[in-house]
């Protein structure tokens, strides 16, 4: 079958017409791809975002878990003055009423300044710095026990946490009465916990 140059005329629009639907079909497929391809990108960042959106929530959940089930332990540290600043003042008064009921013969010490804990191993302190106010002090004894009540009354009726590192104890001259006399060093810290977050 042969055409004309009259029919190429006559079938012009209907040429034209199919070249422009596909034209027209390529740019609505390119388009589609597109759109499809962004619309498999918004599902991935939104499923992203759902992701990240659960685990913020569950770490959310696990700390009011973690709170309810450490409040009372944190109120109890706070009350004993463990978390929060130095309390130095608060431990020279302590220690000098300790002075006045005559658990030993007699004491002194001295309290360093405060400064960074480093524990061997290092442990996690979470939220917190563990500081460290190194107080040394030195004992007469009239006997061994007389230490273990002294301890035992630092614990008990000063706020705070003293954490005893060890003592060494001595023989001295025996008193008029002829009684042995003891004296005994002994080195250790009051540990206090400030929160990081805490204004300085």
């Amino acid at each position: 079958m042969k055409f004309s140059k009259a029919d190429f005329i006559l079938m012009r629009w209907s040429i034209l017409t199919a070249c422009a639907s596909m034209l027209l079909g390529g740019a609505i497929l390119y388009g589609s791809s597109q759109y499809a391809g962004h619309a498999q990108q918004d599902q991935y960042d939104a499923q992203r975002l759902l992701h990240e959106a659960q685990s913020r929530l569950a770490t959310v959940r696990q700390d009011l878990e973690n709170m309810s089930a450490y409040s009372g332990e944190y109120a109890v540290m706070e009350e004993h003055k463990i978390i929060g600043d130095e309390q130095r003042l608060d431990w020279i008064e302590g220690l000098e009423k300790l002075r006045l009921k005559n658990l030993v013969a007699d004491f002194h010490y001295n309290i360093a300044p405060q400064k960074n804990y480093t524990e061997i191993p290092p442990i996690d302190s979470g939220n917190f710095h563990v500081r460290y106010s190194e107080m040394k002090l030195h004992f007469d004894l009239l006997h061994e026990a007389q230490l273990l009540d002294f301890f035992d009354a630092l614990r008990s009726q000063i706020k705070g946490r003293y954490q005893l590192e060890g003592c060494v104890l001595q023989r001295g001259a025996a008193d008029e009465s002829g009684s042995p006399r003891l004296s005994a060093e002994c080195g250790g810290g009051w540990i206090t916990l400030k929160n990081r977050n805490a204004p300085p």
